[in-house]
């Protein structure tokens, strides 16, 4: 075994790609497919025509699908955006480290309390994401 497949497991959990950015080409297909489907159903009720209504939902699909993609690769969050993605990656982290530390601890021992709020952490507070 080589040194780079001895990472260390908090550096390699830490590289993950969160949930949204897992789900988002999943989400661009889907909403591509349903403006395709769309503009499908229109031309087949306008023309009664199945295969000019094919070729439109597959036009439609295809140009919906770039477009949508190539808006999200031209976002430039601002200052403030960027900020609040670090103020939200440094929550996640250390929720994460929190998890890891209640998967350590002894069954036995009471849940952390927040000395501001007098309850635990996770109790009915959202999360804001």
């Amino acid at each position: 075994m080589t040194k780079r497949d001895k990472k260390d497991p908090s550096v390699t959990n830490s590289l993950q790609p969160t949930r949204r950015d897992r789900f988002l080409p999943a989400e661009l297909l889907g909403i591509s497919a349903g403006l395709g489907v769309f503009v499908g159903l229109i031309v087949l009720i306008a023309t009664r025509e199945f295969i000019l209504a094919g070729v439109a939902l597959g036009v439609a699909f295809i140009l919906s699908l770039v477009l949508m993609a190539l808006f999200a690769l031209a976002f430039k969050p601002n200052a403030a955006e960027v900020e609040d993605i670090h103020e939200q990656d440094v929550e996640a982290q250390a929720k994460a480290a929190e998890k890891a530390g209640d998967a350590a601890r002894p069954a036995s021992e009471p849940a952390a309390t927040d000395p501001a709020q007098g309850e635990a952490p996770d109790e009915g507070r959202p999360t804001g994401h």
